[in-house]
């Protein structure tokens, strides 16, 4: 049993530690790649949209018809994946618009002087509204590796891609409050672990609770969190990252990825 949920935690941790890297290139790199910057977000978005359509609630209508019959089946994981996005959608609202960690921000910025002591607030709030965003996140990618292990990998994949700008919008800001890279590099990996939280959470109290109606509803909810996500932050962000058109390469290079990777599996 532990070896079993040890790999989704394994898993949630190292999407969670995307962060760093994001953070890692606002220091290192001289300048954005915002090409492949665009595409790498569009390939995660369309990874995330075929699989929460193709697999995630498929599979969560099956689960419940088996309990419930097809039609009450169906449409309780219909309930559930708008629940899903309802509650994304709110942690989503309760983030205050000048310090959404959505807006992208090139890495030159790093160049700019430090020491605005104005930014203070703003930094950490970046920083806290990261952490309260990834918190489902982990969650939804825990639950989803221990149904299905293969299908929790390329989740987990598509998250560490999306935390990358992440954690350059949370470094600059707090970089530009503190004057202090190995402030913001921490401050941003920390954000990122709640990733992992959230999944320790998922193990402390839906494991035991676990029955095929609930996995059933959690991997609708999940695909509902996964829709959001790709709609409300990756695709508007790799176009603003990016041309348009690279963005749409990367969606659909990510749909076919997926599709590929599903039916070898």
């Amino acid at each position: 049993m532990t070896s079993t949920l040890l790999f989704p935690l394994l898993l949630t941790l190292g999407a969670g530690l995307a962060t760093g890297i994001g953070s890692a290139i606002a220091f290192f790199a001289r300048h954005t790649n915002k090409r492949l910057l665009s595409f790498s977000l569009g390939l995660s978005g369309g990874v995330m949209i075929y699989v929460s359509f193709v697999e995630l609630l498929r599979e969560a209508d099956a689960t419940l018809a088996e309990v419930w019959g097809p039609r009450p089946g169906a449409a309780i994981a219909t309930a559930a994946f708008f629940g899903g996005i309802l509650l994304i959608g709110i942690i989503d609202r309760l983030v205050p618009s000048v310090e959404n960690p959505h807006e992208a921000r090139p890495v030159e910025q790093m160049e700019h002087r430090p020491g605005d002591a104005r930014l203070k607030r703003m930094g950490l709030m970046t920083a806290l509204a990261i952490a309260i965003h990834n918190f489902p996140e982990g969650m939804a990618t825990f639950t989803t590796a221990v149904d299905n292990p293969s299908l929790g990998v390329a989740i987990a994949a598509a998250i560490a891609i999306h935390n990358i700008p992440e954690g350059i919008a949370v470094s600059i800001p707090i970089y530009y409050a503190t004057g202090s890279r190995r402030s913001a590099f921490v401050l941003s990996l920390l954000s990122g672990l709640a990733e992992p939280v959230g999944a320790g959470l998922a193990w402390l109290l839906l494991m035991p609770l676990m029955t095929p109606t609930l996995m059933g509803c959690i991997l609708a909810g999940v695909a509902g969190i996964m829709v959001f996500i790709s709609i409300d932050e990756l695709l508007p962000a790799a176009r603003e990252y990016g041309e348009a058109h690279i963005a749409l390469y990367g969606i659909v290079g990510g749909m076919a990825v997926m599709a590929l990777s599903l039916l070898l599996l």
